[in-house]
């Protein structure tokens, strides 16, 4: 059983952890200022849903065999090091004009969220993180399905507070790209910004 006290020090160690900025964070709000508040919520979502997913993982004991594995982790950060690559790239063939930046963002829900679930989902370093984080708010004397059912429950808290948080990030960012365009004659210039971001993530997935 967790106990008050134990939930009020998660709650307030995970906003702690969740404002600071980070890869995450950085993408949503990027999502947002160049594609519209729509894209951004469509990443946040596919970013906690993969959070959501290692959280499963981790009272399953699945992330503890991937962090111990040398190989499978060094598989699985270069290839999510090499989708922001990708997401570089791509950004650099951005449509040109605000009306079809608009009318891309209508038909690119999908992707946005598929997108924001392959980030999250090819960074091992998220295992890690809820192999660290977790445990410590997990009771001393909880039996091994305990501690499962501790793991989900707190998991599935710290997704909610992370999920909270990314619809403001990806709100604030949607309305400062559409204050961008109204003054400004196009987002052709913001393709730059945004490839180097990614580009920068990745370096950052792959190095640090």
């Amino acid at each position: 059983m967790i106990s008050v006290n134990t939930l009020a020090g998660f709650t307030l160690t995970s906003c702690a952890l969740i404002l600071i900025p980070g890869p995450n964070l950085i993408y949503i709000i990027t999502r947002s200022m160049s594609q519209g508040t729509q894209a951004g919520l469509a990443s946040a979502a596919g970013v906690e849903t993969a959070t959501l997913l290692y959280v499963v993982l981790s009272a399953l004991g699945v992330s503890s065999i991937l962090a111990s594995s040398h190989a499978g982790f060094v598989t699985v950060r270069y290839a999510g090091a090499a989708y922001l690559v990708y997401l570089a790239a791509t950004a650099l063939r951005h449509p040109r004009t605000i009306e079809a930046v608009a009318g891309t963002e209508a038909q690119s829900i999908r992707q946005m969220y598929r997108d924001g679930v392959l980030v999250n989902a090819l960074n091992p370093k998220v295992a890690l993180f809820f192999l660290a984080f977790l445990p410590q708010f997990i009771s001393p004397d909880a039996t091994p399905g305990s501690a499962r059912g501790q793991i989900l429950i707190l998991g599935a808290l710290f997704f909610t507070i992370a999920l909270s948080l990314d619809i403001g990030y990806a709100c604030a960012g949607g309305a400062t790209g559409a204050w961008l365009r109204r003054h400004t004659s196009g987002l052709v210039w913001l393709r730059w910004p945004v490839s180097s971001i990614y580009l920068g993530l990745a370096a950052y997935a792959v190095w640090l």
